[in-house]
């Protein structure tokens, strides 16, 4: 008898002891799964009802987690907006008189500002943009982000930060999973949603919202799930085009029967139950098997969730979706509110490969940048706040580094890893309130220094974690967000109010 992919009355003579399907047919399990591997996310919704009582319907989606917070918390969930390139700190967020005083004279420090491109560093390169007190903090920012500043009395801005890397890729395992080597560790949504688990049933815990254009440097490794169980890594969605599935294979391909798909489902179901009966500790295989019920639930939610069109007029100008400028990332940080508010504990929004990276021509580079950013970044705190849901949401924007105060041949800016910017907003945070300081030149954080440990630690505080509780025993030894610095990691508790 030939193998006919949609009928598959042959699924209730599957052997219970081995998995396979009866001789007669001559078909492998291997085999048959991956002949309908394509759109296997499609039209689940039948298999997963099917089941769903019979194997408990209050069944955590996150098994083998902590028990929930270790203490209180001040929020419930986390939206980031990485910057990803680095932000030129002293453009955008930190002053510096005596930098612009001395623009174009060599560096007076003992030691060389340390670069990634040593040989084509410059004398000093001053800021050619003005700066000013905002909001009734008088917190002092720069011309080129004025709706962040009409945010000042909610953010909490950190100009103390560090980190142990001006390579790219390394900077940014380090931000997002605390730990520089090249190796695939979880994110810090990762460890989020598996400290606290999912505030939903019909969406993933951790949503990643990359630019359409393209993925960021490191890509997917950026959202991982490491060696966690693997139903915590970041799930993308599509935001571009209409016309694209926000959610690929989720879908049932056009061509594909209905019943024929139930019953295809139904029967990789039981086979990978009894798969998963007999390697329990095959993590891959029971976040599958989740995947497929939370697909089923996806795909009554995730159109409701991206459908913008009832979002009213001001609001979508307040996100800027009706200039060509802000309208990609507005889209995006009005998807990550709107994520948020079906549940999702953690929002990350990227950009394409590293548009702050502003080796050459920095203040017109960085002047583009922050036309396009600026707007929906602050947009999303001021529509969270008139929602009642910015005390419970934690955004955070931050870059993997910051800018050299010497220029890069005539008129960039180097990576700098020893001083650098970023903000919060929410979740218990200090609005209008400044923490730390670089030297007079903006290269080196030398009051109140924050390192990006030191960021995870009070990132996840403020969501109930303790850093140091929070962990997973993998290959032998006790791993964290923060093992890498684990001894000397803090809770920044000036940021929390």
């Amino acid at each position: 008898m030939s193998f006919n992919p949609y009928d598959l009355r042959f699924g209730s003579e599957i052997d219970a002891a081995s998995g396979v399907g009866g001789s007669r047919f001559g078909v492998q399990r291997r085999t048959f799964l991956g002949r309908s591997a394509s759109g296997i996310l499609g039209s689940i919704a039948w298999a997963w009802m099917n089941s769903h009582e019979q194997r408990g319907a209050g069944r955590a989606a996150e098994t083998g987690r902590p028990a929930g917070p270790h203490h209180t918390p001040r929020a419930q969930r986390i939206i980031c907006l990485f910057q990803n390139g680095g932000p030129s700190q002293m453009d955008l967020f930190d002053p510096k008189p005596e930098l612009t005083k001395l623009n174009g004279k060599p560096y007076p420090g003992k030691q060389k500002v340390e670069t990634l491109s040593p040989s084509a560093s410059g004398n000093l390169l001053g800021s050619p943009f003005t700066f000013k007190p905002a909001g009734k903090s008088g917190m002092v920012l720069s011309e080129l982000i004025p709706h962040t500043a009409a945010i000042a009395d909610d953010i909490a801005l950190v100009r103390s930060m560090t980190t142990e890397s001006v390579c790219h890729e390394t900077a940014l395992r380090i931000a997002h999973s605390g730990h520089p080597l090249a190796t695939d560790r979880p994110a810090m949504g990762s460890w989020l949603t598996y400290g606290l688990g999912s505030l939903n049933q019909n969406l993933p815990a951790f949503v990643v919202l990359p630019d359409p254009g393209g993925l960021p440097i490191n890509g997917t490794l950026n959202w991982s799930a490491g060696w966690l169980p693997a139903q915590h890594q970041g799930t993308p969605f599509n935001a571009g085009e209409l016309s694209v599935a926000p959610v690929l294979n989720l879908r049932t391909p056009d061509k594909t029967p209905a019943a024929a798909r139930a019953r295809q489902l139904e029967l990789i179901r039981r086979l990978n139950e009894q798969q998963a009966a007999r390697f329990p500790e095959n993590t891959d295989l029971e976040a599958r098997l989740r995947d497929f019920e939370t697909a089923a639930r996806m795909q009554s939610a995730v159109p409701e969730v991206v459908d913008l069109s009832g979002e009213t007029a001001a609001t979508r100008t307040l996100y800027g979706l009706d200039q060509p400028a802000t309208q990609t990332y507005g889209t995006r940080c009005l998807l990550a509110r709107r994520l948020i508010e079906k549940g999702v504990r953690f929002v990350g929004v990227y950009l394409k490969g590293q548009p702050w990276d502003t080796h050459a021509d920095n203040a017109n580079a960085t002047k583009k940048v922050a036309s396009e950013i600026d707007q929906p970044s602050a947009a999303l705190v001021q529509d969270l706040k008139q929602r009642g849901l910015l005390e419970s949401t934690l955004v955070v924007w931050m870059g993997e580094f910051g800018r050299t105060p010497v220029s890069q041949g005539a008129n960039g800016r180097d990576h700098s890893r020893r001083g650098f910017s970023m903000w919060m907003a929410g979740g218990g945070v200090r609005g209008g309130y400044s923490h730390g300081a670089t030297d007079e030149f903006g290269y080196e954080s030398v009051e109140q220094v924050v390192t990006m440990h030191d960021l995870h630690a009070t990132l996840l505080s403020a969501l109930g974690l303790d850093h140091q509780r929070l962990t997973f025993d993998h290959d032998g030894r006790t791993e964290s967000l923060t093992d890498f610095d684990l001894t000397r990691a803090h809770v920044v508790k000036e940021l929390l109010a």
